[in-house]
């Protein structure tokens, strides 16, 4: 009997390996015994208890049972609402469909720069009851935006170039694995580290790396924050600043505690959801989710600091003062509540966008990002964007484009790029004026960054040659 065969009897999918081995016992016995597995397999499935002790089918209703005790109740997958549909891709609403047939989801939503990520789509917003899925918050915990407005001439970022580049060129370092020579100093060390067995045993590295920017798509840049008309929040009136911008998360020690609870809840899985293993979650009220929560959360302080740090070095190599900010998480887990229902909300590469609330949206190395208050949108759980969103692999884009296609470029829209990979230039994403034109009911502009010098995790080219 194959696999067809027996799904249509009724055995889950899950249990059809279980299904298969008790016929081949049966078959041993004698061809009749295996013959007659077509009538009694509708009875282990009817009362599994009943054969536990069975030779050929206890295996099979033990599955069955475990399965059952070990499952929550599945109810309809939940449906969303999609922010610029026509450019995303097939896989993308794949992983966001998946995500919504789980029986923790309670309420989703897909914005505009979703393209695939690991169990949910980047972009992905996904709320769940009483549950937290590790893959869903992301690898890098808690990366965030920080953009630090500085008083500084906007002339001096020509005039100073020189100042600039050594102070982003010594205020941090790029790359996996980096950390400083010396420890930095920030409050976020003495926090409660023994949440957990990874945060206790990766404290050294984490402060090693405090202060550091890692590699992919996360940056450290000046440019010119324009504003257009004055802002109480902000604190600024309208006109051009010269600002500090950064993109990074938690670092080593977030990756650590995403595998290490994402592997601990792939564990616990129940066998009818072994497929969506990337999209394992951890209940709220057991041991492993309450230490999940309490780790991811140190991770959002610990990212919070990493780019305190960072801002912290690189103006004061500069000389420079800070006179105001924006700041947000945008690969995190938050407790809220909506439709009256306490939920757990899952923003995968998506932005807080609460009615009044700041944050910032990026583009690419070579074109602006937006600093953005939330209109308090519910049908997209209060969220947007993240920024620009990637049309194409790493793999694609090194085997598309090179420094000397893309140079000029960069140059003639005024960046100066000090060192990238060749899989973040602006030809990787998408177009960041059309995201924003999608999600004008989500969040309503409030300045704009253009970027004019740049620094990323060098891949071995030479940007500038």
């Amino acid at each position: 009997m194959n696999a067809r065969q027996l799904r249509k009897l009724g055995v889950p999918e899950y249990c059809v390996a279980e299904a298969r081995r008790a016929i081949e016992k049966l078959a041993k016995i004698s061809r009749q015994a295996a013959r007659d597995a077509k009538v009694e397999i509708p009875k282990v499935l009817e009362d599994p208890k009943a054969f536990v002790e069975h030779d050929a089918f206890g295996e099979l209703a033990s599955a069955l049972i475990d399965d059952a005790k070990e499952s929550h109740v599945p109810g309809e997958p939940v449906t969303y609402r999609i922010w610029g549909e026509e450019g995303i891709d097939a896989m993308s609403f794949d992983q966001m469909n998946n995500a919504c047939r789980l029986p923790v989801s309670r309420a989703a939503a897909l914005m505009p720069d979703a393209h695939v990520g690991y169990g949910l789509p980047i972009g992905g917003v996904l709320a769940t009851e009483n549950a937290v899925i590790p893959y869903a918050v992301g690898v890098d915990i808690a990366c965030r935006m920080k953009l630090s407005v500085l008083d500084m001439p906007v002339e001096s970022l020509d005039s100073k170039f020189h100042s600039f580049k050594e102070a982003l060129e010594n205020g941090t370092r790029f790359g996996v694995g980096v950390g400083h020579e010396r420890k930095q100093a920030h409050a976020v060390m003495d926090a409660d580290w023994t949440v957990s067995k990874v945060t206790r045993e990766r404290k050294d590295k984490a402060w090693k790396q405090l202060g550091t920017s890692g590699s992919g798509n996360h940056f450290v840049e000046f440019g010119v924050v324009t504003i257009d008309k004055a802002d109480v929040e902000l604190g600024l009136e309208a006109g051009e600043y010269v600002a500090l911008l950064s993109h990074s998360g938690s670092r080593g020690v977030g990756a650590a505690v995403c595998s290490t609870y994402s592997g601990i809840a792939s564990a616990q899985l129940p066998k009818r959801y072994a497929s969506m293993s990337q999209l394992a979650w951890l209940d709220l009220d057991s041991h492993a989710g309450q230490e999940y929560w309490a780790a991811m959360n140190l991770m959002g302080e610990y990212a919070s600091a990493n780019h305190d740090v960072i801002h912290r070095l690189v103006t004061k190599l500069l000389g420079a003062t800070v006179v105001s900010g924006v700041e947000n998480h945008h690969n995190f887990a938050w407790k809220e509540t909506h439709n009256g229902k306490d939920v757990i909300v899952h923003r995968k590469g998506a932005t807080p966008a609460g009615k009044g609330v700041l944050g910032v949206i990026p583009g690419s190395m070579a074109d602006p990002a937006f600093v953005v208050r939330g209109l308090g949108n519910a049908e997209s759980l209060n969220s947007a964007a993240h920024g620009a969103g990637r049309v194409m692999s790493r793999k694609k884009a090194k085997a598309t484009f090179n420094w000397k296609g893309v140079r000029d470029s960069i140059s003639r829209k005024g960046v100066r790029l000090l060192s990238a990979g060749i899989d973040e230039v602006p030809g990787v994403y998408k177009n960041i004026h059309e995201v924003m034109s999608h999600q004008a009911d989500l969040v309503e502009t409030v300045a704009r960054f253009d970027p004019r010098i740049v620094k990323m995790c060098d891949d071995g080219s030479r940007p500038e040659d």
